[in-house]
C-alpha cells in the first residue's frame, strides 16, 4: 500500500480480510493460539517465522493497528504498547541501560520529563536535557560515547515549541546517534518525522490516533533508517542474544522492531490490549478528515484570543507572530494540530475561574480528542516540576492548554469569550 496517498493509508492500511472474513479486523480476545506441530511452535518461539503464541508478545488485533500505524509513519514495523508512557520506556529500554544516557528535549510533556529526570536514573540510566531552541554546538556538547537516544517531541506538550528537525537530525547522524521523535500532537497526517531525518517514532494513542478518549495505547515505529552495524555505540545489537541463541538483531532487517519485541516486550509485558487496539485502528479511519478540522479549528481560535484584552500571551504556530511559525510552514504546512496554550493575565486564580466557567469545553486529563478540553498544566500534569523545571520545560504559572476539539468554532470561541467575561 506504500503507493496510496496517506488519507487513503488512514482507511485501507494494516489488515486486509480474505474471501469471506470480517471486513473490519475481529478483537482477537484470546491469550493463546493454538499449533498442531511442535516444530511450528518452536520456530515462532525461536523467531524463524512469523505468527501468533501468546498475547503478551503478539496478537492479531494489535498486529493490524500495529499495520497500520507503520503505514502511516512510512515505518518497517511498529510495536503497540499498553500506553503512551510504556511505548517511550520501552523505545529506551531497547537501546539503553545503566551506564548509559540519553540526550532530550526540555519541552516535552511532564511524564515524559519524570519518567527521564527521575524513574530513569534510579535505573542507572541518565537524562542530559537541552532547550530545543539552544544552538547546535550547545546540544552538542552533552553527547558522548555512552549516548544512545536524542528524544524530542514534534510539537511540545504543553509550551508548543515546534521542533527544529534539521538541526537534531544533523547532530544526530554526525555523531551516529539515534534520533527519536514523539509524533503524538500532530500525528503522521501532519508530518511525518522520517522525511526529517528521524530514525524513530513514539506516539501516545490515546490521543489523536484513537481521537475519541475510548483506548489507552501507545506505539512505537521503527522508521528503518538507522544502521546498527558495526556501530560501536549499540554493541547490544551487534552482540549475540543467547535468549535467542546467539541472534544479532544487527544482522536483522528490522534490527530496533525485533529486539524491542523479542526483549522488551518479552520480559516486561506492556503490549496493547486487543480491545484497546480494535478501537483504535478504527480511529484511525478518521485520522485524517479529523487533524483537518483540528488544525482549521485551533488556528480560529488562536487568531481570537491573540486579539483579547484579557490575554497576555498566545502559543499557536498557525499565528505570524509566533516564534515557531516560520518552522511551522516548514515542516507542517498541512496544519498544526489543535492544541494551543495562553496566558491569562493576572494571577493563577484567575486561571481558575476562567476553567472554571466554561461550560463546552471541559476541564480534564487529557487532550486531542475530539472534544474540546482544557487544563492548567503547572497544577496538574506538570505539578511534580521544581520552579526551575518548569521554566526549562515552558510551562509559566498563568499557562493553560486548550485542546481544541471538532465542534463548531464558533461554539467554542463563544464559549472562550463568555469565560473571559467572568475573569
Amino acid at each position: 500500500m506504500k503507493d496510496y496517498k496517506l488519507d487513503t493509508l488512514c482507511v485501507q492500511a494494516g489488515y486486509k480480510p480474505k474471501t469471506g472474513e470480517a471486513r473490519i479486523p475481529p478483537i482477537y480476545q484470546s491469550t493463546t493460539y493454538f499449533y498442531e506441530k511442535t516444530q511450528d511452535m518452536a520456530d515462532l518461539f525461536d523467531l524463524k517465522s512469523d505468527g501468533f503464541f501468546y498475547s503478551r508478545l503478539a496478537n492479531p488485533t494489535v498486529a493490524a493497528f500495529e499495520g497500520k500505524v507503520a503505514a502511516l509513519e512510512g515505518g518497517a514495523c511498529a510495536i503497540g504498547c499498553a500506553s503512551g508512557m510504556s511505548a517511550t520506556t520501552l523505545a529506551v529500554f531497547t537501546v539503553a541501560g545503566a551506564g548509559d544516557n540519553i540526550v532530550s528535549s526540555s519541552a516535552i510533556y511532564g511524564g515524559t520529563y519524570n519518567l527521564f529526570a527521575i524513574t530513569l536514573p534510579k535505573l542507572g540510566i541518565e537524562c542530559r536535557f537541552f532547550n530545543p531552541d539552544a544552538p547546535a554546538e550547545e546540544i552538542e556538547k552533552l553527547i558522548d560515547g555512552k549516548t544512545k537516544m536524542i528524544f524530542t517531541e514534534t510539537v511540545a506538550n504543553p509550551s508548543i515549541i515546534v521542533l527544529d528537525f534539521d538541526k537534531i537530525a544533523k547532530i544526530a547522524k554526525k555523531h551516529g546517534v539515534l534520533f527519536a521523535v514523539d509524533n503524538t500532537l500532530v500525528t503522521p497526517v501532519l508530518c511525518r518525522p522520517k522525511e526529517f531525518g528521524a530514525n524513530l517514532v513514539v506516539h501516545s494513542s490515546t490521543k489523536y490516533l484513537d481521537g475519541h478518549a475510548a483506548a489507552l495505547g501507545g506505539v512505537i515505529v521503527d522508521l528503518g533508517n538507522f544502521n546498527y552495524k558495526g556501530n560501536k555505540r549499540y554493541p547490544s545489537f551487534n552482540e549475540p542474544d543467547e535468549s535467542y541463541h546467539g541472534l544479532v538483531y544487527a544482522d536483522l532487517p528490522v534490527a530496533f522492531g525485533t529486539k524491542c519485541r523479542a526483549q522488551m516486550i518479552r520480559d516486561m509485558g506492556a503490549i496493547m490490549s486487543p480491545q484497546n487496539a480494535f478501537l483504535s485502528y478504527i480511529g484511525c479511519d478518521t485520522l485524517a478528515l479529523r487533524m483537518e478540522r483540528h488544525s482549521e479549528n485551533a488556528k480560529k481560535v488562536a487568531a481570537y484570543l491573540s486579539k483579547h484584552p484579557k490575554i497576555e500571551w498566545i502559543n499557536h504556530p498557525s499565528l505570524e507572530s509566533n516564534k515557531y511559525n516560520k518552522l511551522a510552514k516548514k515542516y507542517l504546512p498541512k496544519g498544526q494540530g489543535g492544541m494551543l496554550s495562553f496566558g491569562i493575565k493576572g494571577s493563577t486564580e484567575k486561571c481558575a475561574a476562567f476553567m472554571e466557567a466554561l461550560k463546552l469545553i471541559t476541564q480534564e486529563t487529557h487532550v486531542a480528542d475530539v472534544r474540546s478540553c482544557v487544563l492548567h498544566p503547572a497544577s496538574t500534569t506538570h505539578r511534580q516540576l521544581s520552579e526551575e523545571d518548569l521554566k526549562a520545560a515552558g510551562v509559566p504559572h498563568n499557562l493553560i492548554r486548550l485542546s481544541v476539539g471538532i465542534e463548531n468554532a464558533e461554539d467554542i470561541i463563544a464559549d472562550i469569550e463568555q469565560a473571559l467575561d467572568k475573569v
